[in-house]
């Protein structure tokens, strides 16, 4: 029996494996527990193992390709197609093995421990965000019900809670109201602080890492941006071209084409979520900086925002921050601004 690829399909404690030879042939069917399927693969002769990138087959590939196997990670989306059937996890692992052997697969890059703690740092800053909003969300519900209405904006919702609680004693607010708020208030800016110590760390690790402080030289950069790209993309190798990872976050239409006639919708909105999300952020802060800057991007950004809708403008923005960055990891070199400010 000689295994050419193997196809695991990772589950919590039992893993389903698919060996395939050279053409393809199903050789070997096994289930194994993840305490025994490492030492297993390690005793098979070097092939291509095969996994969906889900949680923990990064940790698997690592162990794998330490062994002198070659490690191919796929999309679960990519995989769905090979699957023939009524779906279980034999059948997810033959799929997972043929889906590995076709040229044109698209696979994600063996991220490194270092890579995946950054992106869990910025997924646990991300939870506290959702937190922090979900909880000013609350205390403009309790007020709004009791007739009590903030300005839009999260600072004016902190100086409008000061006004009340300390300088108008409650307003009328019952004492069950008053202390309730008095907590969330407390939440509030426990969670601001845990949010700061994120951000904190974040600007030091992109003081230390080359490729980070290279990346904040582009306008709408910052420490939270350099560094959750980094971490999901390294190096950017993955992607050919600058417009590939702008596709990747889902900065680009959505394309429905028939019949040879072409028919572009919205942003696809496909991808890492979270990164596009703080693209779109910082897209939106220095498009206006950018625009009254009299040099290649300054002249396109003024052309964009004279034609197109403000938000139509920012995304476009953010695609084009997003292959700048490409541009920056892979050459890498500082994004250079040439130019003065527009005149008045």
């Amino acid at each position: 029996m000689k295994v050419f690829v193997l196809g695991i399909d990772i589950g919590k404690n039992v893993c389903s494996l698919v060996g395939l030879d050279a053409s393809g042939a199903v050789v070997l069917r096994r289930r194994s527990k993840r305490e025994t399927l490492i030492g297993m693969v390690a005793k098979l002769p070097p092939c291509i193992v095969a996994m969906e990138a889900c949680c923990g087959a990064h940790h698997l590939g690592r162990l794998f390709a330490a062994n002198g196997h070659d490690v191919r990670l796929m999309s679960p989306e990519y995989v769905r197609p090979y699957i023939k059937a009524q779906k279980n996890d034999d059948r997810d692992a033959e799929g997972i093995a043929e889906a590995a052997t076709r040229p044109t697969m698209r696979f994600v890059n063996l991220k490194s421990q270092d890579a995946l703690d950054m992106q869990t740092l910025h997924r646990s800053r991300d939870r506290l965000v959702g937190e922090r909003t979900a909880l000013i969300n609350q205390l403009r519900a309790i007020l709004l019900e009791r007739g009590l209405i903030a300005q839009q904006g999260k600072q004016k919702l902190e100086q409008f809670l000061v006004v009340l609680m300390a300088e108008q004693g409650g307003a009328g607010l019952s004492p069950r109201m008053l202390m309730l708020i008095a907590d969330a208030r407390a939440q509030w800016a426990e969670l601001d602080r845990r949010i700061a110590a994120f951000d904190a760390e974040f600007i030091r690790w992109t003081k230390e890492n080359e490729d980070a402080r290279r990346l904040v030289t582009i306008p709408g950069v910052g420490p939270i941006i350099a560094s959750a790209l980094i971490a999901a993309i390294g190096k950017g190798e993955t992607f050919e071209h600058g417009r590939d990872l702008a596709a990747w976050l889902g900065l680009v239409p959505r394309q429905f084409t028939t019949g040879g006639r072409p028919k572009l919708l919205g942003i696809s909105k496909r991808g890492n979520k979270y990164i596009r999300k703080q693209l779109i952020h910082g897209a939106r802060a220095a498009l206006p900086h950018v625009a009254e800057r009299d040099t290649p991007l300054g002249r396109w950004a003024k052309a964009l925002l004279e034609r197109a809708h403000p938000n139509v403008a920012i995304v476009a923005f953010a695609n084009k921050l997003a292959r700048i960055a490409w541009a920056v990891l892979r050459s890498g070199e500082k994004f250079a601004i040439k130019g003065l400010p527009l005149a008045a």
